[in-house]
């Protein structure tokens, strides 16, 4: 017998051919075979048409197959419900803001006042009363912003709604700013018809006759206060609220901080610059034009003009505020590489983002300021910060400048190039989507602040209360 290995060794070989009796046997049973086979796909063939029959026609199978359809639609739909839950966590939800309809007072009647004090003829509709131009416009600004329909408001960080009841945040839109100045303009021996004074303390006492200020004290109210006298009166009262302020100099530690208040710019009153970066219209290396007096921090520019205004090619000009003067800061500002800022009568002023809509490189010289929009600009990339002290000594400042590379004035003017739209209120979804974008980060506190004045024990404090506000000083003065 053969192993199987050396069976699967050998080469086959040709068959012997058959011996007549395998002959006669292999045909008859060939046809046998033949026979089984044929029947054998006849019962095949029957049984595919059977199956497909079942398969394809059968009410049951056509349930089966449509909830097969329905899993898969119900399977996507969840993956669709997914990919929204995704996009919505990626681009938060508009903060819920309701404007209360205050009474007109409060906003179109200071307009009317503003006129009246001046002379001029009163519109007979509130839609044809323009808001007077002036350093603190931040206020008409969030009112028209919030007054625009839903559709101008697309992409804004804040949406407004109807009902107080669905509301996250209450905005106060008190004109304040303006019925500051309202009897400024007014001729002298004129009798006073309007008083600010009383204004501030007819708004609170509107304000504390409101549920919605009741129910929280005020924490989910916003109120604009930019001008630094702006509601000085009855500040403590309001000072629950996310004050929307200019600085901190007027305010004390217990009533506004960094915490839970916002710094604005102020409305730039001069021309923004369109060109590009470039030194060669820049002739002037430092520029100011503005009050040369003023009090309390503002005193150093007095000592600034007397230290600058005979260095070669430094220009100091004292003016005040007029169509005539803008013009002339415009074109200093526009044709000068460095433009000063020395504080004001408070640590900010205006002719610092006046410097920036220019690309005039700000010189800041204020040793308490606070900037607005610090999360997103880097302000050391568009300015040079000196401290008071260093500023005073003869030729430092000069000498600072001059020893500036063409290159990196070049880096500050692209800076502010980029960033300079921050600072452009007139222009729709600019500053006042990056200041209604700063109001939506402070909800998380203010819900937190609420939560907790719920639980804690009313305590009577001589100071502030530091577990819930931190003091507005800064750690210190950066210098270039």
């Amino acid at each position: 017998m053969v192993s199987e290995r050396s069976s699967k060794g050998r080469k086959l070989k040709p068959a012997s051919p058959p011996s007549s009796t395998t002959t006669f046997i292999l045909p008859h049973m060939a046809r046998k075979c033949s026979f089984f086979k044929q029947a054998l796909a006849a019962v095949l063939f029957l049984f595919a048409i059977y199956a497909l029959f079942c398969t394809f026609l059968s009410p049951a199978a056509t349930s089966s197959s449509t909830s097969s359809i329905d899993d898969l639609v119900f399977v996507s739909r969840e993956s669709s419900s997914s990919l929204d839950t995704a996009s919505s966590q990626a681009v938060p939800s508009p903060v819920r803001i309701y404007m209360y309809d205050l009474p007109r007072k409060f906003t179109y009647g200071v307009v009317e006042h503003h006129y009246r004090a001046r002379g001029a003829t009163v519109p007979p509709s509130d839609v044809d009363l323009k808001y007077p131009g002036h350093q603190h416009m931040g206020e008409w600004y969030l009112f028209w912003d919030l007054s625009r329909f839903d559709a101008d408001r697309v992409g804004s960080p804040v949406a407004r709604v109807s009902d107080p009841e669905e509301a996250d945040l209450f905005y106060v839109p008190f004109f304040s700013s303006l019925s500051l100045i309202v009897n400024q303009g007014r001729p002298a021996g004129t009798a006073l018809s309007y008083v600010d004074e009383e204004v501030q303390e007819e708004l609170v006492a509107w304000l504390e006759d409101q549920k919605y200020w009741q129910r929280n004290g005020g924490r989910d109210h916003v109120i604009i206060a930019q001008d630094p006298n702006a509601l000085y009166r009855v500040v403590d009262k309001v000072r629950n609220a996310i004050l929307l302020v200019s600085d901190f100099g007027r305010l004390r530690p217990d009533q506004a901080s960094l915490v839970k208040d916002i710094i604005l710019p102020y409305s730039h009153r001069i021309n923004t610059y369109n060109g590009d970066v470039g030194i060669e219209k820049r002739k002037t290396l430092l520029f100011f034009m503005g009050n040369r007096f003023r009090k309390e921090g503002g005193k150093i520019r007095d000592a600034l003009f007397q230290i600058l205004e005979n260095e070669e090619d430094v220009i100091m000009k004292h003016g005040a505020q007029s169509r005539e003067s803008r013009r002339a800061a415009t074109q200093g500002m526009h044709t000068s590489k460095f433009c000063i800022n020395p504080a004001g009568d408070t640590p900010s002023a205006c002719r610092l983002f006046d410097a920036i809509v220019s690309m005039c490189i700000p010189v800041i010289v204020s040793d308490d300021i606070e900037l607005p929009f610090e999360d997103v600009i880097d302000y050391r990339k568009i300015a040079v910060f000196v401290d008071t002290t260093s500023a005073l000594k003869p030729g430092f400042l000069v000498s600072l400048l001059r020893g500036t590379s063409e290159e990196r004035i070049l880096d500050y003017q692209k800076e502010l190039k980029k960033v300079k739209r921050y600072f452009e209120y007139g222009e729709p979804n600019e500053t006042v989507n990056e200041i209604w974008r700063q109001v939506s980060q402070k909800l998380p506190l203010i819900k937190l602040m609420i939560n907790r004045d719920k639980r804690i024990v009313k305590r009577h404090l001589i100071g502030p209360d530091c577990s819930c506000l931190c003091t507005n000083q800064t750690g210190g003065i950066a210098t270039m």
